[in-house]
């Protein structure tokens, strides 16, 4: 490295130390957050970028930006810092990548302008807020995974996704690919995310800016359960009519055969204990929150996740209930045709006010009845807004909603709760 060379790596390292020292100045929360991101210079590379371990830079690219505009390196620190804090980057597999990028950053230039942070506050930033107080009455609080769902519905030309992308880039997404060697990983992020969460009550005072801030932690720092994992837990043991091969002897059926014409000395046992679903519960919320196309690919998704891996017996005991503050019709289920029937022909009954206790009473008169022998369960698909019953039963209980909601009230204790996003159910609708 040359004198010249020394001295810009220098140079630039001195800005970004004076950028990161402004951000914990007047950003105290974040101190933890900023501890995580290591620094390493990359030349070259005409950017800066984070791959949710290292801050990567190019010296030459921040003497130039500083120069032109001081606080515009704080602003590029503070921008990628966020998206760690989010775990942007640690999502970014999953999904549509230009439309994720671009929805990363629009929620992250929010945060940013709403916490008016003067040490970062740019010459354009008047076009910034422009652009968001457009998006914010279509979309609604400007969560990066809210405005990823509104792109997908909603795809920008290509002018206007260059438009967008030269108003709120501000990093290179290029290293956004998580790498098994990264000391820091989407867990870690997690628990930085959640102790800069409480740091927030004690450092401020609830204003704007950091309640923008507040939802986009609640989105990076929920609980992500597995659907399909839940479900698990309404399966039960039992005997299932099928061949045993596991307590099966072929070499005395085949020898049976050989010796003594088609006399097997062992008939092959045509029964296994097995752990599959038999009985169970699905409750639909038909208020006016829960449309019927999405109640469909609801129920799609949760009669295909129990049929994967042949977790139905060959007979089933499946009601489907359409409820709001009373159980409007039930449709028993027995096998496949049913089900389809179902979905392609039935029609959703309510749309009045939800209270979740009456399906719960109304199950206790089926298995008064006799319905069911062994019930293992409830699924309970709501928008949340309902009176919970007090009494734990003694079944399991599942309510899923759709999307996170911070105004919902939580569930009871003795429940378990899934969120689903919207864009989980979509590829459901058109099967």
């Amino acid at each position: 490295m040359s004198s010249d060379e020394k001295k810009i790596s220098a140079l630039a390292s001195r800005v970004l130390t004076l950028a990161r020292d402004d951000i914990l100045m007047h950003l105290r929360f974040f101190d933890a957050a900023l501890s995580g991101l290591e620094r390493q210079e990359r030349s070259r590379t005409l950017c800066m970028a984070t791959d949710g371990q290292h801050c990567y830079y190019d010296p030459v690219f921040v003497l130039k930006a500083y120069k032109k505009e001081p606080r515009y390196l704080t602003r590029c620190y503070l921008h990628l810092l966020l998206h760690c804090i989010f775990s942007h980057n640690f999502q970014y597999e999953k999904l549509e990548m230009p439309l994720w990028d671009l929805a990363a950053d629009i929620a992250v230039e929010n945060v940013i302008l709403e916490l008016d942070f003067p040490g970062a506050a740019l010459e354009r930033d008047g076009d910034v807020r422009r652009k968001l107080n457009g998006m914010r009455e279509e979309v609604g609080a400007l969560t990066a995974e809210r405005i990823y769902r509104y792109l997908r519905h909603n795809p920008p030309t290509q002018g206007q996704q260059e438009e967008l992308e030269r108003i709120f880039a501000r990093d290179a997404h290029t290293l956004w690919k998580p790498r098994e060697e990264l000391q820091v990983t989407a867990e870690q992020w997690k628990k930085i995310s959640e102790r800069l969460k409480a740091d927030l009550k004690s450092f401020t005072k609830a204003r704007s800016g950091e309640e923008t801030l507040e939802q986009n932690l609640e989105e990076a720092t929920r609980d992500r359960c597995d659907y399909g994992e839940l479900l698990r837990h309404f399966t039960v043991t039992g005997e299932d009519i099928t061949v045993n091969d596991e307590e099966f002897d072929y070499i005395y059926y085949t020898y049976g055969l050989d010796h003594y014409g088609n006399l097997p000395l062992i008939e092959p046992l045509e029964y296994k204990e097995v752990h599959k679903v038999k009985e169970f519960v699905i409750a639909i919320d038909t208020s006016a929150s829960c449309r019927g196309e999405t109640v469909k690919a609801f129920l799609r998704k949760t009669y295909s996740l129990l049929k994967s891996g042949e977790n139905f017996f060959h007979k089933i005991n499946v009601h489907i209930l359409q409820c709001d503050n009373e159980v409007r019709c039930d449709t028993k289920i027995t096998g496949d045709d049913d089900f389809e029937k179902f979905v392609r022909y039935g029609k959703l009954t309510g749309f009045g006010a939800t209270d979740f206790r009456p399906v719960f009473s109304y199950i206790e008169e089926l298995r008064t009845r006799g319905e069911f022998e062994n019930l293992k369960g409830l699924i309970y698909f709501t928008d949340g807004y309902g009176i919970y019953p007090e009494r734990m039963p003694d079944y399991e209980v599942i309510f899923a909603f759709l999307d996170e909601d911070g105004e919902r009230a939580p569930v009871p204790p003795w429940s378990r709760k899934v969120i689903l996003d919207s864009d989980e159910l979509e590829d459901e609708r058109d099967i």
